[in-house]
Parts: structure tokens; C-alpha cells; sequence
């Protein structure tokens, strides 16, 4: 059997062995014609990565500081006994809002009243006297024109008089000090304001001579902040102004803004009094007050803040995102973009920085085109790129979608 198909086999592999051969090069032909196509229509290059540009303008800057202060109450009373006496009552609830003149504490009165009330005997005892002496005073005087008492009885009745009218001037004075006494036995707020703990309890005996003090009332509805500044500082700006580096902030008073421990900003800004004329010799400080709103009642006396303020304006600066700028020893630099979109490094003057910027005072003109976005993009320093107008808070420019090629069509 296997000599009888041998020739068979022979002559069916001398068929198929010139169609594999044909169908192989069909097939090779096919896989060199895709790749290169591609190749034709793309160029083999990307786009240039877009990135997001601020183009530069100079603005007036107002050049902010901010400095360590403390909150101090508008004004503040000591709430003291003026007559010695024990504490019958207290009148008030403890951290609440007072009047002026509203009722605190009484001390018990009856001595003082008693006092009045023999100060108001002693008065009319004088009373009487004086009514006695000028009743002989006017009987004398007749009697003294017609020569019928001698004259020295009626200057002593005149002397008498006189008298009389001071013993009454007397215990009218001695009647006001004892009223007066009277009234200190109810102690009442001096001033508005809110009103603390109460520093002594019912029944406690309080001096006048020591003056107890038996609370504190401030006033928060406005308070004071006062900060200090180094005088190097001072001197700086001052400096700069007669240069006419800066100039003074216009308008009547400096605002400022007052920074919570939390980091948050009081809605309401405050203003700058004044700066103190003199140098602390200790510190080498200038203390500087402010007058800020405190409707909410968010400051509170003795709290530590955060004062901003603006004391002076530069003319003509740039404001150029903290992100955009590179910082390191040997000097801060940003990147524009140039001729050709190809971006380049540009050294800068750095004065100060505020609100998440850079006050950039020199290496930068008008018209500028500086990166602020897509770094992670420029695969190639120097390549050229797609400037995109940057908008603040904005997510990285999007990357331009490549061109469709030949094969793909």
C-alpha cells in the first residue's frame, strides 16, 4: 500500500509549495504598506503642549503687612467700693450687657442712712439759730439808730447772725456728705459695656479705704488692637516715600484687616489711629494702634490676632501667582513665553507677596506672556508650546486633540 500512493503525495506537494509562496508574499507586501502610511500624514511630531499665560500689566499695588496684635477693650471701669459696708445683694447677671448707671450691688445703707438723718437734724438745728440771731439782728437795728443799746450790742448781734448763717452752710455740706455716702452704698455700672464675674459674693464686708473691687465691665462693641513693627521697617518705608519709591495709601485713614487665630478674616475692617513716636529699647518695636467694629463679638479683650494693612502703594508693579515663580538661592525666575511660543526663564525682583501673589518690582515689562500652568507638559525644554489665557482656580489647559492619519481614515 504505501508504493501505491507515493506518487500522489509527490505530485500534490509540487502543487501547494508555489501557492504558499505566492500567499507569503501577498502577506508581507500587506504588514510593510501600514506602518508607513502614518508615518506620511502625521509627520511623527505632536502638537505643542498648551499651558496656561497671564499676560502682565503694571497696577497699582498696595503693599499689605502683617503683623502680631492684641485686642484691648474700648474703654474699661473698675467697678470699686466707695463706702465700707457688707454686700447685701448683687444686681446683676454675671457676663451680661449693662447700662450706664444700672444697679450692681447694694451695700447695706443703714449706717449711712442714719448719718444723713443726724446730718439733717444738725441742719435744722442751725436753721433755728440762724432764724433766732436775725430775728435779734433786726430788733437791734432800731434800736442801735435811736441810741437805745449801745453799738457793740448790735455788731454782736450782727456777728450772731453771721454766724448762724455759717453753722447752716455747714450742715447743709455735712447733709450732702451723708446723702452722698448713702447713694455709694448702691453700687452702680459707670459706664456701658459687658460686665464680668462678680469679684466678691453676698455678704462679704468690702472697704472703702482698700477701694474692693468687686467687678470689671468693658466695652467690646469697638475695640482697640495694638501691633507692633520693627523699626527697620519703619525706617524702609519712610525711606522709599521720599525716594518716591511708594507713595502713602490714599484716603483719611489706613485700613486693616484682622486675621482670627483660625485664619479666618473679620468681615468688618478697622482703621489705623495712629503710630507711636517712640522705639521700644527693649524690642526695637514701634507699637501702632487700630480701631476695628466688633458687632459679633468675635474680638475679645487680651485675644492674640493677625493685623494686615497696606501703608503704602507701589506706583506701577506686576501681581504674578505664587505658582508661576521658581525660588531658590541663586535668585527667583519665572518662565515667558517668547518668539516662536518658545518658552525661556526670566529672573525677577521679588518685593513682598500677598493674597497667594508675588509683588514683582523688576525683570518684567508690560505685555509679557508668563507661565502659570502646565509645566508637567513641556516634555522638551525650549520646544515650542500653546499659549492659553490662564484664569484663576481653572484646571490645566486641555491637550489639543492630535490630527487623524491616513491609516485611521
Amino acid at each position: 500500500m504505501p508504493h501505491t500512493f507515493a506518487p500522489w503525495r509527490r505530485r500534490a506537494t509540487a502543487l501547494l509549495l508555489p501557492l504558499a509562496a505566492a500567499a507569503s508574499v501577498v502577506f508581507l507586501s500587506g504588514c510593510g504598506d501600514k506602518p508607513a502610511q502614518p508615518a506620511a500624514a502625521g509627520g511623527g511630531a505632536p502638537p505643542p503642549p498648551p499651558v496656561g499665560v497671564l499676560t502682565m500689566a503694571p497696577q497699582t499695588v498696595a503693599l499689605q503687612s502683617e503683623l502680631p496684635g492684641r485686642v484691648e477693650p474700648l474703654r474699661t471701669a473698675q467697678v470699686r467700693a466707695r463706702v465700707s459696708g457688707v454686700v447685701l445683694k448683687r444686681q446683676f447677671t454675671e457676663g451680661s450687657l449693662v447700662r450706664a448707671g444700672q444697679p450692681l450691688f447694694q451695700i447695706d445703707p443703714a449706717p449711712y442712712a442714719a448719718s444723713a438723718d443726724s446730718a439733717q437734724a444738725q441742719l435744722a438745728r442751725a436753721q433755728a439759730s440762724l432764724a433766732q440771731a436775725t430775728a435779734t439782728a433786726e430788733r437791734y437795728k432800731p434800736l442801735a439808730e435811736a441810741r437805745a443799746i449801745s453799738q457793740q450790742d448790735y455788731v454782736n448781734a450782727q456777728a450772731g447772725q453771721k454766724a448762724a448763717e455759717a453753722d447752716v452752710a455747714a450742715a447743709q455740706a455735712a447733709l450732702r456728705s451723708a446723702r452722698i455716702n448713702l447713694g455709694y452704698a448702691q453700687v452702680s455700672a459707670p459706664i456701658a459695656g459687658r460686665i464680668g464675674r462678680a469679684l466678691v459674693t453676698e455678704g462679704a464686708l468690702v472697704s472703702a479705704t482698700e477701694a474692693t473691687q468687686l467687678a470689671l465691665i468693658q466695652q467690646t462693641s469697638s475695640v482697640y488692637v495694638n501691633f507692633t513693627q520693627s523699626s527697620s521697617e519703619v525706617l524702609r518705608l519712610r525711606k522709599a516715600m521720599a525716594n518716591n519709591e511708594l507713595r502713602r495709601v490714599a484716603g483719611e485713614g489706613v485700613a486693616v484687616s484682622i486675621v482670627l487665630e483660625d485664619g479666618s478674616v473679620l468681615p468688618q475692617p478697622g482703621k489705623l489711629l495712629f503710630s507711636d513716636l517712640t522705639v521700644d529699647a527693649t524690642s526695637g518695636q514701634v507699637t501702632l494702634r487700630a480701631e476695628v467694629p466688633n458687632t459679633d463679638g468675635l474680638l475679645l479683650p487680651g485675644q492674640y490676632v493677625r493685623v494686615r494693612l497696606s501703608q503704602a502703594e507701589l506706583p506701577a508693579g506686576y501681581l504674578v501667582p505664587q505658582q508661576a515663580v521658581t525660588r531658590t538661592q541663586q535668585g527667583d525666575r519665572v518662565l515667558v513665553v517668547g518668539e516662536g511660543n518658545k518658552p525661556a526663564p526670566r529672573p525677577v525682583t521679588i518685593r513682598s507677596g500677598q493674597n497667594g501673589q508675588w509683588v514683582v518690582t523688576g525683570g518684567l515689562q508690560a505685555g509679557d506672556r508668563v507661565i502659570v500652568d502646565g509645566f508637567q507638559k513641556m516634555f522638551v525644554p525650549g520646544a515650542p508650546v500653546t499659549p492659553v489665557p490662564w484664569q484663576p482656580g481653572a484646571s490645566a489647559p486641555a491637550v489639543a486633540p492630535a490630527p487623524a492619519s491616513a491609516a485611521s481614515k
